[in-house]
């Protein structure tokens, strides 16, 4: 397993990879998302574009498993969506995604991701590094029985919830045929 951060050219090269499996690992619960390799590759070219973002990906030998991003909150879309008490854009790293496939999961991949982005936000100077995750009732229709939320995993890299900060996207769940909105909680810490 190679874990590295990609920029310039390797990620351009990397983007039909990665649009890939972010559509097959956020199909699954709790996303839901029904999205599609096209629309996927034009987000990822934010990263691309961005002197200031980070990807990070996973390669088991040239296969790509899994993905994190990164950029300042301030030139995220997502800064649009979030509401609630957080700092102010400038001081926030924003880590907007990270996927994985499922067998590649507890091999210390997640680790890797966060270690890269948060190095990442420190050395650029935030002072804090923030995520969302999608908030599924626990009774879900399409929870898995076996599903294991991330919360403890989160917690144990310090981040917590930031009590009344949220975000609100829209996007089309898997079975369904128009887009609907989605709460996403925040999650911080001081880097």
């Amino acid at each position: 397993m190679i874990v590295e951060r990609l920029t310039g050219d390797a990620v351009e090269e990397a983007l039909d990879d990665l649009a890939r499996l972010r559509v097959e690992v956020f199909r699954a619960f709790p996303y839901l998302y029904d999205g599609d390799a096209a629309n996927e590759a034009q987000y990822m070219r934010s990263y691309r574009d961005n002197p200031h973002a980070v990807l990070v990906v996973a390669r088991d030998g040239d296969r790509v498993v899994g993905a994190a991003t990164a950029m300042p909150l301030a030139d995220h879309g997502d800064a649009a969506g979030l509401s609630g008490p957080v700092p102010p854009a400038d001081q926030v790293f924003y880590c907007a995604e990270s996927v994985l496939l499922p067998e590649y999961r507890g091999r210390g991949l997640g680790h890797a991701f966060f270690d890269q982005r948060e190095a990442a936000g420190r050395d650029q100077g935030f002072t804090y590094a923030l995520f969302c995750g999608v908030v599924r009732p626990t009774d879900h229709p399409m929870r898995p029985a076996d599903y294991r939320p991330l919360d403890g995993f989160w917690r144990k890299r310090g981040y917590v919830p930031v009590a009344g900060a949220t975000a609100t996207f829209h996007w089309t769940d898997v079975g369904q045929t128009e887009k609907t909105p989605h709460t996403l909680q925040a999650w911080m810490r001081a880097l």
